[in-house]
């Protein structure tokens, strides 16, 4: 082979390759047209070649080390910049487009909240006018624990906090993708949860209530519940979405309804899971806590459900525009 001859012929090829990057390292690969795009890979396959060439016919190391500085580069833009990419959409979602999935999903959370309330008021109802409604829905040992002790149950976190802590999240994701799931019974299930869930709180609020230690209890739920319960609501909103395309698909044909309001839906369940988490970790290690004092525990529940109201309000710059 004519090493001079090949490298002069393949030459412009590099310099090509090189410019492309130089374009892409300054400004990403956004900036490349369709076809440039096309080149730019035709372009790394055939450099990538042409170093294996140079290796095996000895053309010199400082074509061989030229080459491979292009061809690391151009590896690094197309295959390490697209992760970059993917990250970028990440934060995107979660910057804006939870949010904006939020705003657009209102209706169905405000039902799920509703039927949270209702099973709350129906529990509290109850429980004052008769004492063994609450025992359906109130362990006897907690109830015993409250009435006779009168002490809360939260204690037994204090000294197993990553063990409660994962429990606490395993349980609340599960019952979160239980309400979304529930959806496909047409959101009988959803519903379900939703009342039930808000039953136990009722009936357990009014436990301590009548016992004088509302005040320790509220400073307990107030940290994780200003996260967790949101994103409950959130995810029994995902489960109606569901069960809209189902009962309700409209001018949908109802698979293509499903697909509609089931990613819509798949947008409120991404958009619980950071929620939950960090949810469990407040529950586990912050709220049982009896070195912060109760007034702090309840500063930090309206402040972080103060700072999830402002974040769901969000709106791109340019959506109004």
């Amino acid at each position: 082979m004519n090493i001079q001859r090949w490298i002069a012929r393949r030459e412009p090829n590099w310099k090509r390759l090189d410019a492309l990057l130089r374009q892409v390292e300054k400004t990403g690969l956004k900036s490349l047209k369709a076809s440039e795009l096309k080149e730019l890979a035709s372009l790394y396959r055939s450099v990538s070649a042409d170093l294996a060439r140079a290796r095996t016919q000895q053309v010199g190391n400082t074509i061989v080390q030229e080459l491979q500085i292009l061809t690391s580069r151009c590896y690094n833009q197309i295959y390490q910049g697209s992760r970059r990419q993917e990250w970028r959409q990440v934060a995107d979602f979660y910057l804006w487009d939870f949010p904006s999935t939020v705003q657009q999903s209102w209706v169905y959370i405000a039902v799920a909240t509703t039927l949270f309330l209702i099973g709350c008021l129906v529990a509290w109802w109850y429980s004052w006018q008769d004492p063994a409604f609450m025992s359906l829905l109130v362990p006897e040992s907690l109830i015993k624990m409250v009435r006779d002790d009168r002490k809360l149950w939260m204690g037994s976190i204090v000294g197993v906090e990553p063990l409660a802590s994962s429990q606490i999240m395993t349980n609340n994701l599960s019952v979160s993708f239980a309400a979304v799931a529930g959806g496909i019974t047409a959101g009988a299930y959803t519903t379900f949860i939703l009342v039930y869930n808000g039953l136990s709180i009722g009936a357990i609020a009014t436990l301590v209530g009548q016992n004088n230690l509302a005040y320790p209890f509220w400073a307990f739920v107030f940290p994780h519940g200003s996260l967790e319960l949101p994103a409950i609501f959130f995810a029994g909103g995902a489960g109606l979405l569901i069960a809209r395309a189902i009962l309700l698909p409209g001018k949908y044909r109802r698979a293509d309804a499903l697909r509609f309001y089931g990613a819509q839906a798949s947008q409120l369940v991404f958009g619980i899971v950071p929620m939950l988490i960090i949810a469990g970790i407040i529950e586990g290690f912050f709220s049982p806590s009896r070195a912060i004092p109760d007034l702090l525990k309840y500063a930090v529940g309206i402040g972080l459900f103060t700072a999830l109201l402002m974040y769901c309000s969000r709106q791109r710059p340019n959506a109004t525009k």
